[in-house]
C-alpha cells in the first residue's frame, strides 16, 4: 500500500475511533482519552514543516467539526505539529533514525523510552493546550490540572497499546540518499 493511501486510511480511522468510541468515554468527567493526534506523531520524519502544519490543521479542523468546538483541537494539533520537528531533533542524533527509518516508532527511535518521551511530551503539550482553551471558559484551575494529568496518562497508555497492537513494518535503510 502506498504511503499516501496508508496515511489517508490512518487519518480516517483515527478520526472515526476518536469520535465514535473515545469521545463517549468520560471517567468521572475528569478523563477524556484522545489518540487521534497519534496520526501526526506517526507521520514520516522527512515531511516538510509546511505540509505538517497543513495536515495538522486538517486533522484538528476535522475533530472540531465533529465536536462543535471553535478551533480547540485545531490549535492543539497545529501546536504539536510545530513542536514535533524540534523534539525529534532533540531525541534523535543527527545521523540517527530519521535517515534510516521512515516514521517515528519504538523501533526507529531506539526503544520504548525515547518513544515514550516523544509521545509523552507531545501528548502533554496537546492536552495542556486543549484544556487551557477549555479552562478559559470555566476558570477552574484544579479541574484543569487534574484533567490534564489524568487524560495525558490515559491517552499515553492508549498510544502505547496502539503502538504495540498495530506495529508498523519498517525496514532499516542502509544506503540512504
Amino acid at each position: 500500500m502506498g504511503t499516501l493511501l496508508r496515511n489517508i486510511l490512518r487519518f480516517s480511522i483515527f478520526i472515526l475511533v476518536q469520535v465514535f468510541v473515545l469521545d463517549n468515554i468520560h471517567l468521572h468527567q475528569m478523563v477524556t482519552p484522545y489518540i487521534y493526534f497519534l496520526f501526526l506523531l506517526w507521520l514520516p520524519f522527512r515531511i516538510g514543516r509546511t505540509w505538517l502544519m497543513i495536515i495538522a490543521f486538517a486533522l484538528g479542523f476535522s475533530m472540531d467539526s465533529f465536536r462543535h468546538h471553535p478551533g480547540f483541537h485545531t490549535a492543539a494539533c497545529v501546536l504539536i505539529a510545530y513542536l514535533r520537528p524540534f523534539l525529534i531533533n532533540l531525541l534523535i542524533p543527527q545521523e540517527g533514525a530519521d535517515t534510516n527509518y521512515e516514521e517515528p516508532s519504538m523501533k526507529s527511535m531506539g526503544g520504548i523510552l525515547p518513544y515514550l518521551i516523544y509521545s509523552g511530551v507531545l501528548t502533554l503539550i496537546h492536552h495542556t493546550w486543549l484544556f487551557v482553551l477549555e479552562a478559559l471558559q470555566f476558570g477552574n484551575v484544579w479541574y484543569f490540572l487534574v484533567k490534564t494529568i489524568l487524560s495525558t496518562v490515559v491517552s499515553l497508555m492508549l498510544i502505547i497499546i496502539t503502538e504495540l497492537l498495530f506495529a508498523r513494518q519498517q525496514k532499516f535503510r542502509t544506503n540512504t540518499v
